[in-house]
């Protein structure tokens, strides 16, 4: 934590620019801003990045500051949409970059409370999607929050304003956003 304020980098979305899983993690990262956060926005565009390639030590700048915000954040929420069932190519890649961080003195994600959420198209895919975004997690050393969230884009739309079709799916997202805040918080 830099000056007591906590440090929490957003990662997720799709190419498509404003997307719904961009406006879930813009919600979860309001709920983490209320906590008392500063929070970091990476996504769609941000995460066009070179397929990750740990044999080549050269990084785009758009790599170089993904890999940047993660090392320097106290926590994590990430957002994929789910696409044939997992989390899309374009949020694997932004987190196989992590791997950079395996020399730090807190390597991967290693104590840092992360949120998950999924978006996508049906039940079945959003769940899938949210284990397998919980899973990366663990494997990466980093503390799923006990909320994840699962959104079927089917019965939940986001607007473009910040607005939830659905309250209680905007307060689940909110309330991940503020665990990550209170779990990097008492990690101090």
């Amino acid at each position: 934590m830099s000056g007591g304020t906590v440090n929490v980098v957003g990662i997720g979305g799709s190419l498509r620019a404003d997307s719904q899983s961009e406006r879930a993690l813009r919600i979860a990262l309001d709920g983490a801003e209320r906590a008392g956060a500063k929070t970091t926005l990476i996504t769609g565009a941000d995460l066009v990045l070179p397929f990750y390639d740990p044999a080549v030590p050269e990084r785009s700048p758009s790599a170089y500051r993904l890999v940047e915000e993660i090392r320097n954040a106290d926590g994590v929420v990430l957002v994929s949409p789910g696409y044939h069932g997992t989390v899309s190519g374009l949020v694997k890649n932004a987190l196989d970059y992590i791997e950079d961080l395996r020399e730090d003195r807190r390597p991967y994600l290693d104590a840092r409370a992360v949120g998950c959420v999924a978006a996508a198209r049906g039940w079945q895919a959003a769940v899938n999607t949210l284990t397998s975004l919980r899973s990366i997690v663990h494997a990466l050393r980093g503390w799923p929050t006990p909320l994840g969230a699962a959104v079927n884009s089917a019965d939940v739309r986001f607007e473009a304003d910040g607005a939830c079709s659905d309250e209680q799916v905007a307060s689940t997202l909110r309330t991940i956003g503020a665990q990550v805040v209170e779990f990097a918080t008492s990690r101090v």
